[in-house]
């Protein structure tokens, strides 16, 4: 995995109050930016991850601004180390993204752009459900490698297009994608990477991951 970056990416810090809890984020703001995408990993994975920062470099690159956020706090993190129980709790998870959706919408930097949320794992799930309970400010949803099988209600709900991106050989949860695919009424779409699994080791999966993505908010965000 090889980044190129043709904009100098620089991220700040921010605190996120969020039911009780403060949420550690990094912001990039690129000069006009074009939309804003709030990054919602899953299961064992963090803002920290380098294939997170690999797709928001690329979104950077492209006039986006991005927000890397856990969506646990570092206490409950431990926790969920040893149990992998709070990754699962999908309405804890959309709770705090629509904590995250509410500050951006108020604070001074980032109010008035639209929202894009990139859901990954069980962080796919919780972007939809947070999108369908903030639809009048979430423009669009984008997962990677997710499991929006596990977004209940939310699927029947959710009215902002919403594109899946799936590994070809990452067969189980294809499926549960395509399963989800099927309950819903708003515009969406599956992308199939031919070959990859489910972390997009591959080479140059990643890559066509971010280039699916980059499209799909260009089209939809900005």
């Amino acid at each position: 995995m090889t980044l190129k970056s043709h904009t100098e990416y620089v991220s700040a810090p921010v605190l996120i109050p969020a039911g009780g809890v403060e949420l550690r984020g990094d912001l990039a703001m690129p000069e006009h930016a074009k939309g804003l995408i709030v990054f919602a990993h899953g299961s064992g994975s963090s803002r920290l991850s380098p294939r997170n920062q690999f797709v928001a470099r690329s979104l950077y690159d492209a006039g986006l601004a991005t927000l890397l956020i856990d969506l646990l706090a570092p206490e409950e993190e431990q926790i969920d180390r040893v149990s992998g129980h709070l990754r699962f709790n999908i309405d804890l998870l959309a709770g705090r993204l629509v904590h995250i959706i509410d500050w951006l919408i108020v604070n001074k930097d980032t109010q008035g752009l639209k929202v894009g949320l990139f859901g990954a794992s069980t962080g796919a799930a919780a972007a939809i459900v947070a999108a369908a309970r903030r639809d009048k400010f979430v423009s669009t949803v984008v997962s990677r490698g997710g499991r929006p099988d596990l977004a209940g209600r939310a699927l029947f709900e959710l009215e902002v297009p919403t594109l899946f991106i799936v590994g070809g050989a990452d067969h189980e949860v294809l499926a549960l994608n395509k399963k989800a695919q099927s309950q819903m009424t708003c515009v969406n779409k599956i992308a199939v990477i031919p070959g990859a699994t489910h972390l997009f080791e591959e080479p140059g999966a990643l890559e066509e991951v971010t280039v699916f993505a980059r499209d799909w908010f260009a089209k939809h965000l900005c």
